[in-house]
């Protein structure tokens, strides 16, 4: 029988935190002219790009991105649906390494995020803390002494924070736990949203948890909270995790092997088929069915078999869908020759 991983890594995907800001007297992004959303705009880059996080840094203009450009943005989780919808006046800042990013003009005046892999909420909102203290020597932000940060969304007046922390949740989805953790988090003030954020599926067994409100309450306590409540979700997937591979393993096996199976024969490949069988074969490696080294190039699958990052690839600006599973499904199975079939035990017969 198959080990199980102890470690956390192989469950949180990346951590993540989010100030929203505006500046004092500008009319909200939603409200505001183009002339404003310009002049707004110039100003917050010009702040943004005197940052030592930001010496090296790109800008990229909404309405210089192509559709393509854009959407690999948002599957890379460095910018919003809704800032990719956005055209003259808004625009994205980023670090090279990406760690770093800032949407100009989104919801809010500025939007800005950092993101780590892993289980790192203390070490991004460091990083936070870094960059909003240099940017509130330059930039006048609307502050109300009770109120907290002013920002376009009631739900975030206050500290204007959103902490997030991704996870791959395949045990408590196959044992058919999740929609009862999902409740839980909710009463405890949390949200569960899928691999995009708000309004998305979460595809490959992948959820976001996140505060939900940042009035009247410090960011540490806050952080505090979510840290609780990551604990003790990840604590029940390795629970589940256990129970099957103690009380159904070969359940487990047998969806582990299907799912080697499909990816690597398959000709056809949706999105979402790919995401969640993906999925299963990562458990397979936490699980030590498949070796360590076959994690990067499974983690690469996840991103690479995007929509928008498939048409890069290819070099293609425009493909239909079917063309589009007809070539996920080619990449997949190129990618998979450099994977060892599964060391799946046998069944006693």
């Amino acid at each position: 029988m198959p080990v199980m991983s102890n470690a956390n890594t192989a469950i949180v995907i990346s951590s993540r935190v989010r100030f929203a800001r505006n500046l004092k007297e500008r009319p909200f992004p939603g409200v505001a002219k183009k002339p404003v959303l310009i002049s707004v705009m110039e100003e917050i880059k010009t702040a943004i790009l005197g940052l030592s996080e930001m010496e090296i840094a790109a800008v990229k203009k909404l309405e210089e991105l192509t559709l393509l450009e854009k959407q690999i943005l948002v599957e890379r989780h460095l910018m919003s649906c809704e800032h990719a919808a956005k055209g003259a006046g808004s625009a994205l800042v980023l670090n090279q390494p990406e760690t770093l990013s800032v949407m100009i003009n989104e919801e809010d005046h500025l939007r800005m995020q950092a993101i780590l892999p892993g289980l790192q909420l203390q070490r991004v909102l460091a990083m936070m803390h870094a960059v909003d203290d240099q940017l509130e020597e330059k930039l006048d932000f609307a502050f109300h002494p009770t109120l907290g940060y002013l920002t376009a969304c009631p739900t975030n007046v206050g500290t204007g924070m959103r902490a997030s922390v991704m996870l791959h949740l395949p045990g408590l989805v196959i044992s058919e736990q999740i929609n009862k953790i999902i409740n839980s988090v909710s009463k405890m003030g949390l949200a569960v949203r899928g691999l995009y954020g708000e309004g998305s599926d979460a595809k490959g067994n992948l959820f976001q948890i996140s505060n939900q409100t940042t009035l009247g309450e410090k960011e540490e306590k806050i952080l505090q909270r979510l840290s609780e409540v990551i604990d003790q979700i990840l604590e029940h997937e390795q629970n589940a995790r256990t129970v099957f591979l103690q009380q159904q393993s070969e359940t487990l096996l047998d969806q582990v092997g299907r799912a080697y199976g499909i990816l690597s024969q398959a000709h056809i490949m949706t999105t979402k088929e790919a995401l969640n069988l993906l999925s299963l074969l990562k458990l397979g490696v936490d699980l030590h069915l498949f070796p360590e080294q076959d994690r990067e190039v499974i983690d690469q699958l996840f991103v690479e078999t995007q929509p928008a990052h498939l048409q890069r690839g290819a070099e293609q600006p425009k493909m239909s869908a079917r063309e589009r599973d007809a070539l996920r499904a080619t990449l997949i199975r190129g990618k998979l020759v450099e994977i060892l079939t599964p060391l799946l035990p046998h069944s006693k017969s």
